[in-house]
């Protein structure tokens, strides 16, 4: 090799090296796609090909990752160049980056959950031709031993502010992985840091990093091992440089009437036609309302009401987002809203049967009896919703209210069957926060039974919103 080459080419520096070691847990079911057109599931699982485990792309954290740090430092708006993550495909001098993310596989064998969903249309109601699809989800509590390397040449200090807020993102469930994450899928934290540092100025750290064996981390001892990153690194970040402005609504409901949001799981030849959707929380099967239901009827009910009052709709898509033939052949536009799952908790399970009538006769058809199997109230049922709107307008903030009132009143129902009564909620108490780079305001709403008033801290400014509407 030419030696002239070698002295001005230019080359990487490392004067440290830091590898992090975190257990990723899912707090719900995740969907991590293979593209397997194959398969005669819509939407196939990305397996190892060795063992019938999970492969989590170290691409699909680091995507996560990356997006997460740019609203952090930046609010909403266009993306920058960070000095963790490097430059965009689009900048032809971008830096590479200098963190490192390995792919991981599951601790265990896959544990499939099945879901289906169906595009409804918001005029007749009624589900759009061919719009079917179902999916395999990995099932909640699913883990992986995830690896981060911090390779630092220069600016120390500010890569590994960077690395903190990017990792305590995930150890607080602040980012989520896979697809859906906008309806509740791919929630998930980290715990049990592990960090070794090593100086690559010393020959004997050096050596240490040769012999560091990468890929049984989990087994190897630390120096240090925390639940915070931030006392791991030994650096803590300030809370007020956090620019992202969003509105989160945490409230609880109780079930006014039977729900039902029909699964698309097999089940056995003698379990009813009709099953209420479950998954699997610390081990057990729960009853649960779904991201992508809660936010069908939520999109729907909120076109009705911009319709009514005659603005125009382009808020609609400014909130839910808008997918190509929306769009008209322009560019699609993500969901500004998070809608996430809520397990139905002390709630029962009841079968009942139903009836298909002839309208013209009046009577029985031939052979269209039926089993339905919702969730029944009891009186300790309870759920409870998240939802969070980013980068939110007060004229967003104003109908995001509206439809919070008609969840409450029960004038919103949820699910199948709302024709016949199912599907409605009863308000319990809600907190309402806003919050941005300056300060946090909350509001909140409770109310003890359906026959007592409402009770509403600092109406007046919660007015104004609609107001602007």
């Amino acid at each position: 090799m030419n030696h002239k080459r070698t002295t001005i080419r230019n080359q990487r520096k490392i004067n440290e090296r830091i590898i992090v070691h975190g257990i990723l847990v899912l707090d719900t079911p995740t969907c991590l796609g293979s593209g397997d057109r194959d398969s005669d599931i819509d939407l196939k699982l990305l397996r190892d090909s060795i063992e019938d485990k999970a492969l989590l792309m170290g691409s699909s954290i680091a995507g996560g990752l990356r997006n997460y740090l740019q609203e952090y430092q930046n609010g909403y708006e266009a993306l920058e160049e960070s000095l963790l993550f490097g430059g965009h495909r689009s900048c032809e001098d971008g830096d590479q980056s200098p963190l490192i993310v390995n792919d991981a596989l599951s601790n265990k064998l896959i544990q499939v959950e099945l879901r289906d969903g169906v595009k409804i249309n918001n005029i007749t109601r009624t589900a759009e031709p061919k719009a079917k699809y179902d999916l395999e989800l990995l099932e909640a509590g699913t883990q992986f031993d995830i690896l981060f390397e911090l390779l630092i040449e220069s600016n120390r200090e500010q890569l590994v502010k960077e690395l903190v807020i990017v990792l305590k993102g995930l150890e607080s469930g602040e980012i989520s992985i896979g697809m859906k994450k906008h309806r509740g899928m791919g929630r998930c934290h980290i715990t049990g840091w592990k960090v070794w540092k090593f100086d690559m100025r010393k020959s004997d750290e050096k050596l240490a990093w040769l012999k560091f064996e990468h890929w049984q981390t989990n087994l190897l001892p630390s120096d240090l091992s925390h639940q915070s990153i931030e006392k791991a690194l030994g650096l803590f970040l300030n809370e007020k440089e956090d620019k992202r402005a969003r509105l989160t609504i945490n409230a609880k409901f109780t079930l006014a009437s039977p729900l039902l949001i029909r699964s698309g799981q097999a089940s056995s030849d003698k379990a009813p036609d009709v099953v209420h959707l479950k998954s699997r929380r610390n081990g057990e099967l729960k009853p649960i309302l779904s991201g992508t239901a809660l936010a069908g009827v939520l999109r729907h009910r909120a076109e009705r009401i911009i319709k009514t009052i005659g603005k125009n709709t382009s808020i609609i898509e400014d909130i839910f987002g808008s997918d190509l033939e929306q769009k008209e052949n322009k560019h699609a536009k993500a969901s500004r809203l998070v809608v996430h799952e809520s397990v139905i908790k002390e709630s029962t399970d009841l079968v009942q049967n139903r009836i298909a009538i002839d309208r013209f006769t009046g009577g029985a058809l031939h052979g269209a009896l039926f089993n339905e199997q919702p969730v029944f109230v009891t009186d300790q049922t309870e759920l409870n919703l998240e939802i969070e709107l980013r980068k939110p307008a007060d004229k967003e903030i104003g109908l995001l209210l509206l439809l919070l009132k008609d969840l409450w009143t029960g004038d919103l129902p949820i699910g199948g069957a709302s024709s016949i009564g199912r599907g409605r909620l009863q308000g319990k108490e809600a907190t309402i926060t806003l919050r941005t780079s300056q300060e946090d305001t909350t509001w909140t709403i409770w109310q003890c039974s359906p026959n007592e008033s409402l009770v509403i801290s600092d109406v007046e400014s919660l007015e104004k919103f609609v107001a602007a509407l």
